[in-house]
């Protein structure tokens, strides 16, 4: 059973990421709500899924792309920032503006509370923040949602 926040219909076929960079292909048989029943088309080994070792790195969180305004607080100054990616552990920003690796910032994206953060990469004008605190699935996902629909709404008017 997964919990997809949006509506998937029975006999459509979908990737799972149940380990990061490993998805598995299902078709869905059954949706009620916001849940689905899925059926893998190979067998799952759960126990070499679940277990892990002390060299793996932590799981990263899915990413979702977003065309939207970042503002930036560090100290006094804000930064207008593009967002490129969002997860629920943070936002990977775009700017020509120069952000210290390791600076604490305040996040703050359209319609989400500001959320306090670290600058933790840098990749041309690229960056990746991460949040100190993930953001609720739902909170997330209602976001997405609205995104989606403006986006849509651009499209159309």
């Amino acid at each position: 059973m997964v919990r997809a926040y949006t509506k998937i219909e029975p006999g459509k076929r979908v990737a799972i990421e149940l380990k990061q960079g490993e998805p598995v292909n299902a078709t869905v048989q059954w949706a009620k709500d916001e849940n689905i029943g899925v059926e893998f088309d190979k067998p799952i080994d759960v126990i070499s899924l679940i277990s892990t070792s002390l060299e793996e790195l932590p799981p990263r969180m899915p990413r979702v792309e977003v065309t939207c305004t970042a503002w930036i607080r560090e100290g006094a100054i804000v930064h207008r920032t593009k967002a490129a990616d969002v997860s629920q552990g943070g936002v990977k920003i775009v700017t020509e503006k120069q952000l210290p690796i390791g600076a604490e910032v305040i996040v703050t994206l359209t319609g989400l509370s500001p959320a306090p953060a670290t600058v933790r990469w840098k990749d041309d004008d690229s960056y990746g923040v991460s949040f100190h605190r993930a953001l609720a699935l739902p909170t997330l996902v209602a976001w997405l949602q609205e995104q989606q629909q403006r986006d849509r709404a651009r499209a159309v008017g």
